[in-house]
Formats: C-alpha cells, sequence, structure tokens
C-alpha cells in the first residue's frame, strides 16, 4: 500500500491510460479523484469501479479547475499527487493521421487551439491550482504524461507533437521552480504508440496489434507518487524501458 493516505487527481481517467494509472494508485491506497472531460457514463464508470469520486471536467476552463480542487478538497481535505494525463491527440486533426499526415498549414485554427488549449494550458492551470495546496503540506507529487521524441517530431504531428514539446519545457522549468519545496516534477510516457482513445476507429491491423497496453503506465506512476521517489524530480521515465528493467 505505497500511497495509502495519498490523495490523486488524475485527469483524463475515463479511460486508456489515465483510467490504468487510476486502478494502479486504487491498488496501493490512494484516495482518488477523476476527471474527464465529455464521457460522463464513462467517468462513473471508472469512480464507481474505484470507490473515487468522479468531476465531468474541461482543463482548459479555469472554472472547471477551480471545481475539480475545491471538490477533491471538500471530500478528503488535501491533494498530494495530480497526473496530468487529460489530453487531446491527432485524431481531432484527422482520423486518418496514422497512415496520411496533415500538413500544418491544412490544420483549421479551432482544431489547433482546442489541442494547446487542453495539452498546454490545461496543465498549467491544473497545476498552478493544486501547488499552492502542496505548498502548504510540504510535500507533493506532479506528473505529466508525455510522449517520444521521436513523435515530437514526426512529420503531420501538428499540433500533437508541439504541444508536447512543450509540456517537457514546462515540466522541466516547474521542477526548477519547485525545487527544495518537497514537491517533484517529472514525466512519464508509454515508450511507443499506445492503445488509447487516441487511436481512431478504422486504425489498420498491422498498426494495432502493435499498440502498447495503457497498463504498462502503472509501475513508474506508483514510484513516482510514492515516497520511494523522495527527491527526484526533473526526470523523464520511459514505461517501457522502466518495466523492462525491472523485469
Amino acid at each position: 500500500m505505497k500511497l495509502k493516505g495519498k490523495v490523486a487527481i488524475i485527469t483524463g481517467a475515463g479511460r486508456g491510460m489515465g483510467r490504468a494509472i487510476a486502478g494502479g494508485y486504487a491498488r496501493e491506497g490512494a484516495s482518488l479523484v477523476l476527471t474527464a472531460a465529455r464521457e460522463q457514463k464513462e467517468l462513473d464508470e471508472a469512480a464507481e469501479a474505484l470507490n473515487a469520486l468522479g468531476v465531468l471536467t474541461d482543463v482548459s476552463k479555469e472554472e472547471d479547475v477551480e471545481k475539480v480542487v475545491q471538490a477533491a478538497l471538500q471530500r478528503y481535505g488535501r491533494i498530494d499527487i495530480l497526473v496530468n494525463n487529460a489530453g487531446r491527440g491527432m485524431k481531432y486533426v484527422s482520423p486518418g493521421f496514422m497512415v496520411e499526415p496533415t500538413r500544418f498549414w491544412e490544420i483549421d485554427p479551432k482544431t489547433w487551439r482546442m489541442i494547446i488549449d487542453t495539452n498546454v494550458t490545461g496543465v498549467f492551470l491544473m497545476t498552478r491550482a493544486v501547488v499552492p495546496h502542496m505548498l502548504k503540506q510540504g510535500w507533493g507529487r506532479v506528473i505529466n504524461v508525455s510522449m517520444n521524441y521521436e513523435t515530437m517530431k514526426r512529420k503531420g504531428f501538428s499540433p500533437y507533437g508541439p504541444s508536447k514539446a512543450a509540456l517537457e519545457s514546462m515540466s522541466i522549468i516547474w521542477a526548477q521552480d519547485l525545487e527544495g519545496t518537497g514537491i517533484t516534477v517529472n514525466r512519464i510516457l508509454p515508450g511507443g504508440a499506445t492503445e488509447t482513445g487516441m487511436i481512431p476507429e478504422g486504425t489498420p491491423e498491422k498498426i494495432r496489434r502493435n499498440l502498447l497496453r495503457p497498463e504498462i503506465m502503472v509501475p513508474p506512476a506508483v514510484y513516482l507518487a510514492s515516497n520511494e521517489s523522495d527527491g527526484v524530480t526533473g526526470q523523464r521515465i520511459v514505461a517501457l524501458e522502466w518495466n523492462r528493467q525491472s523485469e
């Protein structure tokens, strides 16, 4: 029970990696607040299965962010861990993005803003809202879900790639800003394309069969959220490599 007594907010927890991490945290004894932006049914099912509090939240909206933070404080009285997993991917640009790249000048500006608002501004707003409470406690964990550097540079992956590049920079800077406070900021990524809601229906089977499972994220995510990782900050953990080293 590595997380017993800890309270974690996990964004984008209705499915995929967020749901997998939530399950791992629940098994380690954490109290959970789960968010999702659109699928109320999925969120309710996850919350019920994990005895968690589910709050429908658009992380790009300040009022929604404040709502989920206050809900966590009212239910549990503290916030120890934030997993910034909520994100919007390339399927909003084109459902065929896995096989046919979209050039950046062909992207609708509204789609560009939606992805950046969620993947960059949403992470800022969530982290900004929880850190003051962590500072009062003198302990906290911020875990940002990233992706491979190669994918950030992949042809046709605007604006998803640039949004994750921004996340990498933000995480490194914030870790330095919080140095000595007891709050750590780290990044975690699967290590390859993963079976999540970001993979559109109709993706060829030859691609699907090589996708990683979301559960690959659980062991390093538990480590980064626990007391075992005291003093570990500004780091980038690739879940695929982590699990291979643990075998």
